[in-house]
């Protein structure tokens, strides 16, 4: 059924919609709209229909192809141009946008892109030192700014490398007795403050993907898993705010885990 619908909004009778899309995009000033959050979801689609071995996975592949070249474009125009990382807990994060369009580089073995993300990933983080997790959330966070960080960072460096970073950056991540709070959220159907599900699952992700990764962090699973736990009962509310996007999150999250 999903796959229909995913079908029904991709295939060829729908290349209009894509196109109107490549059309915005190149229109005077709108080459920075939902940079670089909807930049990274957007290749997260192409990444995951990329990786079908299905005649339905070439063909939406090929038909989302004008706008992926798009985003993939604006991405190697913007990246070389910015001289800070932004450090948010929000749409605007830069790790996130790079996480994303790493792991589509990635798939795509678009070395160019991957290349220029390695580059600056590095110059942004890799002199960093004592992320001030303690200070996390911020109020409406659903990215956290330390994590995301780490999470980037365990795909580009080799892992002794990221080991001796992470020694840096964020040493307790190491203790098999760390322990992160979870964020709570008082008030589902405020569209700001439901946004700390998001952090919950979002942190469950990154530690889900370094529990996989590195055996020394089996412990982060645990972590992942209570930071789930209180989000996910709370999935399926009323409430449009937190019921149109986290769903993506939790999915997103739960799949990291199964790897």
């Amino acid at each position: 059924m999903k796959r229909k619908k995913l079908k029904k909004r991709l295939k060829k009778a729908f290349q209009l919609n894509i196109q109107q899309e490549v059309n915005y995009f190149q229109k005077e000033h709108n080459n920075t709209f939902e940079r670089t959050y909807g930049w990274a979801w957007l290749l997260k689609l192409a990444q995951e229909i990329h990786t079908w071995e299905t005649p339905l996975g070439k063909e939406l592949d090929k038909n989302l192809q004008a706008l992926t070249n798009v985003i993939v474009k604006n991405y190697t125009d913007f990246l070389p141009k910015l001289n800070y990382p932004i450090r948010v807990g929000e749409h605007e994060n830069t790790a996130f946008g790079l996480t994303f369009a790493y792991d589509y580089a990635t798939a795509t073995e678009n070395q160019k892109l991957i290349d220029l993300i390695s580059k600056r990933a590095k110059d942004f983080y890799l002199d960093d030192d004592n992320c001030p997790i303690s200070w996390e959330p911020g109020g409406f966070d659903f990215l956290s700014p330390c994590l995301e960080e780490i999470d980037i960072m365990q795909r580009i460096l080799s892992e002794t490398t990221f080991k001796m970073w992470l020694k840096d950056f964020m040493p307790q991540l190491t203790n098999p007795d760390f322990n992160l709070e979870v964020a709570e959220v008082s008030d589902r159907k405020d569209g700001k403050l439901v946004h700390l599900d998001g952090l919950n699952y979002s942190r469950a992700w990154v530690f889900y993907n370094l529990a996989n990764k590195y055996e020394d962090f089996k412990h982060l699973q645990k972590l992942g898993d209570k930071h789930v736990s209180y989000s996910f009962p709370s999935l399926v509310n009323d409430s449009y705010e937190g019921g149109h996007w986290l769903g993506t999150f939790a999915l997103y999250s739960l799949q990291q885990r199964k790897k």
